[in-house]
């Protein structure tokens, strides 16, 4: 079984990101969650990459055969969490839960219009559909053949799964 753990540090005020390349260039693993989000800026409509815990990474360390002196002078760190005077290790599981959901999220965010979906869960569970369009971060409006008909409704993005 390896000794190596996650741990969280804190980076100072917007410099997440800086401060994973840092640790990563110093040839740390280290783990920064990051989604996407739509904002308005300057009237319009972006999407954008923005830390999953703003201010906060996970790195990767053995407390036998990691170095952890570099890492409280590294630019962008602020200081390491600690529960007392112990690093506070994160369960590896945790870990690879986020990843896999960032993953999920990811493959879910790449629906592209007229594309077939089929729905998972809810009252339309195992019936194909037709990707319209995104509802907001977390929805999707679909386009449902009922009775001869087309209709548009609105489902959660968790709910569909791509069709080849």
């Amino acid at each position: 079984m390896s000794d190596y753990r996650w741990y969280v540090l804190q980076s100072k005020p917007g410099q997440a990101e800086k401060a994973a390349q840092e640790l990563i260039n110093q040839g740390f693993e280290v783990f920064l969650p990051l989604v996407k989000v739509e904002k308005l800026k300057r009237g319009k409509r972006v999407e954008q990459e923005e830390p999953m815990f703003p201010g906060y990474l996970f790195i990767e360390l053995s407390e036998v055969a990691s170095n952890w002196r570099p890492i409280r002078s590294t630019r962008g760190v602020a200081r390491m969490i600690t529960f007392g005077n112990k690093p506070a290790a994160v369960p590896d599981d945790v870990v690879e839960q986020l990843r896999d959901s960032l993953k999920q999220a990811a493959e879910q965010r790449s629906l592209e219009p007229n594309q077939p979906v089929r729905i998972t869960e809810g009252p339309f569970a195992n019936l194909n559909a037709v990707f319209a369009e995104y509802d907001g971060e977390k929805r999707a409006f679909l386009l449902l053949e009922l009775l001869g008909q087309w209709q548009r409704l609105s489902v959660p993005l968790g709910a569909l799964k791509k069709l080849d």
